[in-house]
């Protein structure tokens, strides 16, 4: 069995796990994230070759190097062919010129309007297998906030032997994202309005797995992107784009937990060849801070009008770290025992070389990003959303660049109608499949940030 198709924690105590132990734990139990022991190679050759095939057949061939034995061909391709047959566009993630050799990498063709469809589709179908072989029932936490939320629900909604509880921050995500989780009619889905910020949500899903009585007795599971196989499926855009233009680009990313860039940095480390890695972030600039002036260090969670973003603890930041610092396990499980305990974390110098050779970082606040929106309506007529916006005002500032300059454009702007409104004076259009959740009656029950209680109201539902 090929090293990509094992796994082990950044943490480094945590023993090796196959493709659907991760798929199905989640976190690592020494609490680390899990990585591949090594990661699969593809050549330049390959690479070339994805050019004018398939979406999913390039995500086929990608995600068999980690699979292992886990799944047969067949039962991967079949899921991979479900998982995108319901997508608005055949080319699952086009890409769409702007001006010059500037390109939007839209994301936002699956069922709930955002990026996370494109890995949490197949996922899903992946849990729902791998679970009935191993057989038992599975509890998923999942802290959200905004897309996540709606895509697990998309792909996990009235699946036999799965609970789904998701958590968003009360008042913190736009109308239409708390509808599309809120208005799901399926009895396995549990929705919690959680008094405080997303890092309080993902702050209580890491304490549940930490319980680790708790987490064994319930089949606690996660399907955010601390989970690997979410960012094994989103390198696969990063290579369909890079072959569509045939030649290395810098990928913009409008990025809160670190998850959806860091699938840029395991495109390359399989052989992809890019130029930067930008992360573009709005006022929540942790990770603009940690690149350019080397503390990673967490403060209050700003409300902004690209919530999805307004995340101070990047989770997946984890993965580039151990990457960064060689591998160094010891180093790294310090280093986040050092950041949980003082939120701050000064980067040795040899680990912060490694990351400012492949990412660059700029940060955009409201009034950039509504400018931005504005400009680009009245220069192209194209309509996008507050966090495609970010990471098109990161590019702005670039200035004209040789090699293609690539935005993933990660939502549909109608998820975000008031912040559109507001910049432009007029609504974006609306899709049907978001027309329909403005008209359903919302289930949520709305907690208090506090890990005792939030367990009590999962294994209640559980045992009801």
């Amino acid at each position: 069995m090929s090293q990509a198709s094992q796994f082990i924690s950044t943490r480094g105590e945590a023993p090796q796990a196959s493709f659907a132990q991760v798929l199905l734990a989640g976190l690592a139990p020494d609490g680390g994230l899990y990585m591949p022991a090594a990661w699969p190679q593809f050549t330049a050759a390959e690479i070339a070759g994805f050019a004018g095939k398939r979406y999913q057949d390039v995500a086929f061939e990608i995600l068999s190097r980690f699979v292992g034995d886990s799944f047969t061909p067949a039962e991967l391709r079949q899921d991979i062919e479900a998982a995108y047959a319901g997508f608005a566009q055949p080319e699952i993630a086009p890409l769409s010129a702007m001006s010059g050799n500037r390109y939007l990498l839209e994301l936002f063709h699956g069922p709930t309007f955002a990026f996370k469809d494109i890995a949490l589709q197949i996922l899903g179908r992946l849990f729902a297998r791998a679970l009935t072989r191993r057989g038992g029932k599975a509890t998923i936490v999942a802290a959200t906030s905004g897309d996540t939320g709606s895509a697990a629900i998309a792909a996990l909604g009235g699946l036999a032997n799965i609970e789904v509880f998701v958590l968003h921050p009360k008042g913190r995500v736009s109308e239409v994202q708390r509808r599309q989780m809120t208005t799901s009619g399926h009895a396995n889905v549990h929705n919690i309005a959680l008094e405080g910020s997303f890092d309080d949500a993902q702050s209580i899903v890491k304490g549940l797995f930490a319980e680790k009585g708790f987490a064994r007795e319930v089949g606690l599971t996660a399907v955010n992107s601390i989970n690997f196989v979410r960012i094994a499926a989103q390198s696969v855009y990063y290579f369909t784009a890079s072959a569509a233009l045939g030649r290395p680009a810098t990928f913009i990313v409008p990025t809160g937990n670190f998850g959806d860039i860091f699938a840029g940095e395991a495109a390359q480390r399989m052989g992809l060849a890019t130029g930067r890695l930008v992360i573009a972030t709005n006022a929540n600039d942790i990770m603009v801070r940690a690149i350019n002036d080397g503390v990673y260090e967490s403060g209050a969670a700003h409300h902004t009008i690209s919530p999805s973003m307004d995340i101070q603890v990047a989770s997946n930041f984890e993965r580039a770290l151990f990457e960064a610092s060689g591998r160094d396990a010891d180093w790294t499980r310090a280093a986040m025992e050092s950041f949980s305990r003082d939120k701050r974390l000064v980067l040795p110098p040899p680990v912060l070389s490694q990351l400012r050779s492949r990412y660059d970082a700029r940060s955009s606040d409201d009034e950039d990003t509504l400018s931005t929106i504005n400009a680009i309506a009245g220069t192209s007529g194209r309509i996008i959303d507050p966090h495609t916006a970010v990471a098109v005002n990161a590019l702005r500032k670039f200035g004209f660049r040789e090699e293609p300059m690539v935005v993933l454009s990660t939502a549909h702007p109608a998820k975000f109608a008031d912040a559109v409104t507001n910049a432009i004076g007029s609504p974006p259009p609306m899709p049907e499949g978001l027309q329909r959740v403005l008209n359903l009656p919302e289930r949520l029950e709305i907690l208090p940030g506090n890990l005792a209680l939030i367990r009590q109201f999962i294994s209640s539902r559980l045992a009801g």
